[in-house]
């Protein structure tokens, strides 16, 4: 079995010519099939797939893990260059309006950045599912994330939610990671984690049945976190056992430099244009 990961799209690049852009895309090669994991927000995607030599019209699927712009923007183009029908597998609750408390205090859209017909019309067909989805053989989505952990918290002070005319402080229930199951562990790949990505950890072993993390790889969104659950996420991370650490996006600075001081090795900065295989 042969896994290939190269990321498109993150904060930062990993070699002259890439472009940097606040975001996440990953493309996730299973044995050749393709799955594209978000698009990021749409600036960076199809110009750093060509300095990689990938061609995206080759993808067989996507999968969004939320409904946040800066990973779901760059769909439209995505679509309009593979110029054919293809799956989309999302949480229902990517469509709803989602928001960020700004500084001054004034709320800001930040969710997907186009409607549903847009998408439909440029060959995107939606399936939409709560539960973990199976794309192929031992590839599934993660599903709603349990809140297990306790110290892990959706940000509800920044993120908020339009609904019925009224906003309400955010659940991010569409928060999606995608699994890979290979012969010598599991592989977890993380959009945000905004549900936290121990919680994302337990629901791959429940849901697996395989106990071996080989590779936890994107972002895992504490960048606003206290050092008290940076410090429980690293332990965590510790009992867990993960083999492979690769952060991105809006895991934080802070915390990224934590991680690369307590797993040393272990540890890696995930940046567009880095490509792993794992065999």
């Amino acid at each position: 079995m042969t896994v290939e990961i190269t990321t498109l799209t993150e904060n930062t690049v990993s070699a002259p010519g890439f472009i940097a852009e606040w975001g996440f895309s990953a493309l996730v090669d299973v044995d050749g099939y393709k799955i594209l994991l978000d698009t990021g927000p749409g600036k960076s995607i199809l110009h750093n797939a060509r300095l990689l030599d990938i061609d995206l019209k080759k993808i067989d699927c996507i999968v969004l893990s939320h409904g946040h712009y800066d990973h779901t923007g760059g769909l439209p183009k995505v679509l309009k260059h593979i110029k054919r029908p293809i799956t989309v597998y999302a949480h229902p609750d990517i469509w709803t309006k989602k928001y960020s408390k700004q500084k001054n205090g004034t709320l800001k859209y930040i969710g997907v950045p186009y409607e549903l017909e847009l998408a439909e019309s440029l060959g995107a067909n939606f399936k939409l599912s709560r539960k973990p989805v199976k794309i192929i053989p031992g590839v599934t989505t993660s599903g709603e994330v349990a809140m297990t952990t306790g110290f892990e918290k959706v940000d509800q002070i920044r993120l908020w939610v339009k609904e019925n005319g009224e906003y309400q402080p955010e659940e991010m229930a569409d928060d999606l990671a995608l699994f890979v199951e290979t012969p010598d562990g599991l592989i977890v790949i993380l959009g945000c984690g905004h549900r936290g990505a121990v919680n994302t950890l337990i629901q791959a072993r429940k849901l697996t049945g395989q106990n071996k993390i080989r590779l936890l790889l994107g972002g895992c969104h504490l960048v606003n976190s206290c050092d008290t659950v940076i410090e429980k996420t690293i332990n965590a991370f510790n009992e867990f056992e993960v083999e492979k650490i690769g952060v991105s996006h809006c895991t934080g600075m802070e915390a990224s430099v934590k991680m690369a001081c307590a797993f040393g090795e272990r540890f890696f900065f995930n940046n567009a244009g880095m490509k792993l295989t794992l065999e």
